[in-house]
């Protein structure tokens, strides 16, 4: 499907087997087990020597096909589709890492993330790496021997900040370092990974591509750009499987036994999510971008952040990487807490959620909810001021937000 465009591909991937009764979607195969016709089919399905699916924590139609959907559109090497996007970054950590072993990563991190690379995986014997991932030559100094991966957020949540991944590329690829960008909030068609030296994308997919907040998923894309011949755990798998090394450690071993599978249903509601992406990035993207200078303007705002703009310091190098549509979220600046807490609590339009590009706009203060958990200091250090509010901006008309946030704050002094 190479010569057609990204929604023609989404729109027109192939099943694997042709559908019985000529279904245009594929069907939700909400079952758990398969029948073989035969106990030697059966054998040869479970070493792996013959395709076919067993059971739904390892494998199913709906989950694959939707993992089908992602590849035709990202021509990556292969996708699994896990049940969130933590699954998608904990299974891949434990696939390519073992004790004492270290990643490099930022402080800039959503809140879970951190968590668990702080906290879950460090009692298990992972070190965790922190650098100013702005700065290559801080990042090249911390690499070593058993360092396994540089792992980063195209653009961090909530700060916003956007690294030069072909300058990170360019210190990770010499040295045979795996690149893992969590693609959350530039998921394909905003962003190629594959151009800019990424060699594994990690999605939440629930939050762009499920077709605004209808489930909970995640997404790991191999782009088979990485010799794992130079992971050490993987060492083995890349000499019978070759590039496909981890996505085989993945599911037959590291996926299967923690299991986190996605529901057929919800690879069901995903793919039906990717057919209007576009449209949905275009609408949401178009709508940050005037709120955000809106934002600009108001005297009760103290700073706004979003790359779009152009005064912010990543604007260049987000044009560069996403083009025009730099994402759906901003953040902005209010003078206290207090004020925090009083605007979000007089919007009416705007939903008080956690969470990301559902269709409808979502406001949160993060440092009072996602980061709560983590004293004064680090929020300082992970750059979450209490006086920071962040704006996941959906596909309503632009000027029904604007009216609503311009109700909101006035009156704050």
């Amino acid at each position: 499907m190479a010569a057609y465009r990204l929604i023609t591909k989404i729109l027109h991937a192939k099943f694997s087997k042709e559908d019985a009764h000529g279904s245009l979607h594929m069907p939700v195969y909400d079952n758990v087990t398969f029948e073989f016709k035969s106990a030697e089919d059966l054998e040869l399905a479970f070493q792996g020597k013959k395709p076919a699916h067993m059971y739904s924590r390892i494998s199913n139609p709906t989950v694959e096909h939707f993992e089908q959907r992602v590849q035709a559109i990202t021509d990556a090497q292969g996708v699994m589709a896990l049940a969130s996007g933590m699954a998608a970054i904990s299974n891949t950590i434990l696939a390519i890492c073992r004790t004492g072993d270290n990643i490099i990563t930022s402080k800039h991190l959503f809140g879970n993330t951190y968590s668990l690379f702080e906290q879950t995986l460090k009692d298990w014997g992972l070190q965790t790496r922190y650098a100013d991932l702005t700065q290559p030559q801080e990042v090249a100094r911390l690499i070593d021997e058993k360092t396994r991966a540089i792992f980063f957020e195209t653009i961090t949540n909530p700060q916003l900040e956007v690294v030069d991944l072909k300058a990170l590329s360019a210190v990770a690829k010499p040295r045979n370092v795996l690149l893992i960008a969590d693609t959350t909030m530039t998921p394909p068609y905003l962003f190629s990974a594959k151009e800019f030296g990424v060699d594994l994308e990690v999605i939440s997919s629930t939050k762009w591509i499920s077709g605004g907040a209808t489930s909970v998923g995640g997404l790991i894309i191999d782009y088979g750009t990485y010799d794992w011949k130079r992971n050490d755990k993987l060492q083995k798998d890349a000499v019978k499987y070759g590039p496909f090394a981890l996505l085989n450690r993945l599911r037959r071993e590291v996926y299967r036994n923690i299991g986190a599978c996605m529901s057929p249903y919800n690879a069901y509601l995903q793919s039906l999510g990717l057919e209007t992406l576009p449209l949905r990035l275009d609408a949401a993207c178009a709508n940050t971008l005037k709120i955000a200078e809106f934002l600009q303007k108001a005297p009760q705002v103290k700073s706004v952040n979003y790359p779009g703009l152009k005064n912010s310091a990543f604007y260049q190098i987000a044009r560069k990487q996403f083009g025009d549509k730099p994402g759906g979220v901003l953040t902005f600046d209010l003078a206290s807490k207090e004020q925090c807490f009083a605007f979000l609590n007089k919007v009416k339009l705007l939903r008080r959620a956690t969470n990301l590009q559902d269709n409808r706009t979502l406001i949160l203060h993060p440092a009072s909810t996602i980061f709560c958990e983590y004293d004064a200091k680090l929020k300082q250090e992970m750059g979450v001021r209490e006086t920071l509010i962040r704006l996941a901006v959906g596909i309503e008309d632009y000027r029904d937000l604007i009216a609503d946030i311009e109700q909101g704050l006035e009156g704050l002094r």
